[in-house]
């Protein structure tokens, strides 16, 4: 039994205990399984994530997030003992660094820190331009700037992932909302914010360079009606710039929507990202949103509302994969319902069952979890949505994604070659480590990574 099982049944006896004793009292019956996850679920919600779905899931996982591998060891005489051990995956999981150094105390600080690299090995920077330059012409990149709550400084964050070797995802260039997005001095005049926007992009792009991977060149553009003064298609504008003075290297994204959004609203995103690429634009990966931000709606799906079902996050999916570009789920939002223990299995019930759905499709290259702490959110959000507590407690969300990301969906064997020397195994796409020893018994370690395609190696 691994760890991470041990904590999860640990952590459900006394949920189990609470459930019988609900039963007894007439007042909530007990869950078919005794599964730790299940047991706060609904027959209604079990029902629908059912076997088959389950099993589909699985099925999914095993054919487009692993490939065969091939390996041929040298220097070795006839079968041999191998270890072969996978130390990162190429899918992309993720959280917002937008706490990063502000914990309060050392110890918190750095557990924050530690869940980039031990979890997750992706991170959203925040690049909101109302904070990032409140003054004009005084940006925040530099440590040291002015204090702005989930605004740190962008340089030091930077640095931080790219100690770790943490894949980064700025957040946002422009963001079409005027409430979050550009800064109180800008002019109410669309020329005179054209020049503007350019310049910003273009000193994005003169200070990281190549340094940050993805960025979202534009977020949340389709609710035209709200966004306020913008420049006239100012969308496309933005992509030609980043195209402009950002490195082909560089994968630039558009990101909107929310899981939530009824079909309409899809058909709306999809043609702006469709218009856009066929007027030359270079999207990369298109972001799609999930938010529970209110927390009587985690209540409810557990109950089994009809609410982000399986079919109708599918239908999503497949529907905007019709751009031809990779998906990025680019921002989850779980709440609990409340703070009690079943309150937090309930968040972590909810988000097993995403994350593996979102992990099965073909198209989706990674997963954003939002607001990593507790009482980490903006204003109006819920205070509830972290894998952490206010303390820095991992809570069973945080158990359950571990469990997933570093124990399911990571492949280690044991294994020996054939006479030949020559292993041949299905693995998790990602970078790995095989060791062996050679005919004079001695030591052999090398690196090789498995992706799409043939993936046969010598190694030696």
């Amino acid at each position: 039994m691994n760890r991470y099982l041990s904590i999860l049944i640990l952590l459900a006896l006394p949920l189990v205990e609470a459930a019988g004793q609900r039963s007894r009292e007439g007042t909530s019956p007990p869950g078919k399984s005794p599964d730790s996850l299940n047991i706060v679920m609904s027959d209604a919600y079990r029902e629908i994530w059912n076997r088959q779905i389950q099993d589909k899931i699985d099925r999914d996982i095993g054919r487009y997030r692993k490939e065969e591998a091939h390996l041929v060891l040298e220097g070795i005489a006839g079968a041999a003992e191998v270890s072969i051990e996978q130390v990162s995956h190429s899918f992309l999981f993720g959280g917002n660094t937008f706490l990063y150094g502000d914990l309060k105390t050392p110890e918190k600080n750095k557990k924050y820190e530690d869940t980039f690299g031990k979890l997750f090995n992706a991170g959203t920077v925040s690049f909101y331009w109302k904070t990032l330059e409140p003054q004009w012409g005084k940006p925040r990149y530099q440590a040291g700037s002015s204090y702005e709550y989930r605004r740190p400084p962008t340089d030091p964050v930077v640095e931080f992932c790219e100690s770790k070797g943490i894949n980064m995802n700025g957040h946002a260039m422009i963001y079409g909302t005027r409430r979050w997005g550009h800064p109180g001095w800008m002019p109410e005049n669309r020329k005179e914010m054209e020049a503007i926007f350019e310049s910003h992009i273009r000193e994005l792009a003169e200070r990281y360079k190549g340094r940050i991977q993805r960025w979202d060149v534009v977020n949340e553009s389709t609710d035209q009606a709200n966004r306020g003064i913008m420049p006239d298609d100012y969308t496309y504008k933005s992509f030609l710039w980043a195209m402009k003075y950002f490195p082909d290297s560089v994968r630039l994204n558009i990101n909107d929507s929310d899981m939530h959004w009824e079909m309409p609203l899809y058909r709306r995103y999809l043609e702006i990202v469709r218009n856009l690429i066929d007027r030359g634009i270079r999207i990369n990966q298109v972001g799609l949103q999930m938010h529970i931000f209110n927390p009587k709606e985690s209540r409810s799906i557990a109950e089994g509302a009809d609410v982000l079902t399986p079919a109708k996050i599918s239908e999503r999916l497949d529907y905007m994969s019709d751009a031809g570009r990779p998906l990025q789920v680019s921002e989850v939002t779980v709440s609990a319902p409340d703070s009690t223990n079943e309150g937090m299995w309930i968040q972590a019930a909810i988000t097993r069952n995403l994350y593996r759905l979102w992990f099965s499709h073909p198209n989706v290259k990674g997963i954003t979890w939002w607001n990593v702490v507790d009482g980490g959110a903006a204003s109006g959000e819920p205070s509830l949505s972290g894998i952490y507590d206010k303390e820095l407690k991992e809570k069973p969300v945080y158990n359950v994604l571990s469990q997933l990301i570093n124990e399911e969906w990571q492949t280690r064997l044991q294994t020996r070659t054939d006479k030949d020397g020559q292993v041949r195994f299905r693995g998790f796409k990602g970078k790995y480590v095989a060791r062996w020893k050679d005919k004079n018994r001695q030591q052999r370690e090398a690196a090789f990574e498995i992706g799409d395609g043939e993936n046969k190696y010598f190694l030696k």
